[in-house]
């Protein structure tokens, strides 16, 4: 039997994991996304790499053990071993958008809750679309004499059809993620992959000339990336106890994905479930 552990992933900057940043005219470096709801997500081998690379540094060979040996050249079997943890991908559970003239919300959906209350064995029920908690700080309308809810996004306005008690919305606020309950609104499964694309941090980049302030060859490329405040889950299978791949605590600052000398890929990573 494996032992169930997860980890939650809270960006700190802006975080790409997707296509390699090219020099190439023209170019779009997109992000890995979730096939279904066309959301980023964290590749499995991307968070696999990150704790090893770590584990290389802070104590040498275990990494081995726990990540599996990497294979070895002249060997017929390669030297290749199993890992003794296993990663699967991260996806979203709250993602930051912008609202014009109002407060930046974090929305999520049925379907990225209910991979979350899987992951974390939770018992509590699902959102419906739509939902806030009654603390919401949106815009109120008055229709026919009822007072209304309603968020402006970039595309339009989308109405809150029903809000709920703060305590019951606090239940889906992953442990470790510094989270507002009163800016939480789970909207539906059709909406998040259109609302997803207007939240993502975009920057445009050039490559310059050694010698001087000029474009060398016109090269122009853009990047995309989820922004800073998005918080993700990701879910850990272990065949034995024993690992610690942080140095102190549950909670460590990590670097995933590419452009790290460009500010991007810092994020909080806390682990919590039988890990130990």
């Amino acid at each position: 039997m494996y032992k169930k552990a997860y980890g939650i992933i809270e960006t700190l900057a802006p975080l790409h994991v997707g296509a390699a940043a090219g020099e190439e005219s023209g170019n779009l470096n997109l992000i890995f996304r979730d096939q279904f709801t066309q959301t980023g997500i964290i590749a499995g081998s991307s968070i696999r790499g990150r704790f090893r690379a770590d584990m290389r540094e802070t104590d040498k060979g275990s990494e081995n053990t726990w990540y599996g040996h990497e294979s070895v050249e002249g060997r017929p079997d390669g030297g290749t071993t199993e890992a003794i943890v296993k990663f699967e991908y991260a996806s979203l559970v709250w993602l930051p958008v912008f609202c014009p003239g109002q407060p930046v919300v974090w929305i999520s959906c049925p379907r990225l809750l209910k991979r979350y209350k899987l992951i974390t064995g939770s018992t509590d029920v699902i959102p419906k679309p739509y939902t806030s908690a009654k603390t919401l700080r949106g815009r109120q309308i008055s229709d026919r004499g009822t007072a209304k809810q309603i968020l402006f996004f970039n595309l339009g306005f989308m109405e809150i059809e029903q809000q709920i008690e703060a305590e019951a919305m606090q239940k889906w606020i992953p442990t470790g993620a510094d989270l507002a309950v009163e800016s939480l609104v789970v909207v539906g499964d059709n909406d998040i992959a259109m609302l997803h694309d207007m939240a993502l941090y975009r920057q445009s980049r050039i490559k310059m000339m050694d010698d001087m302030k000029k474009v060398d060859g016109g090269a122009f490329f853009n990047v995309e990336a989820l922004p800073e405040g998005s918080v993700l889950i990701f879910p850990i299978a272990l065949k034995q106890s024993g690992w610690k791949p942080f140095v102190n605590g549950d909670s460590q600052d990590m670097y995933f994905g590419g452009l790290e000398s460009v500010g991007f890929g810092r994020c909080n990573v806390t682990l919590a479930g039988e890990y130990q």
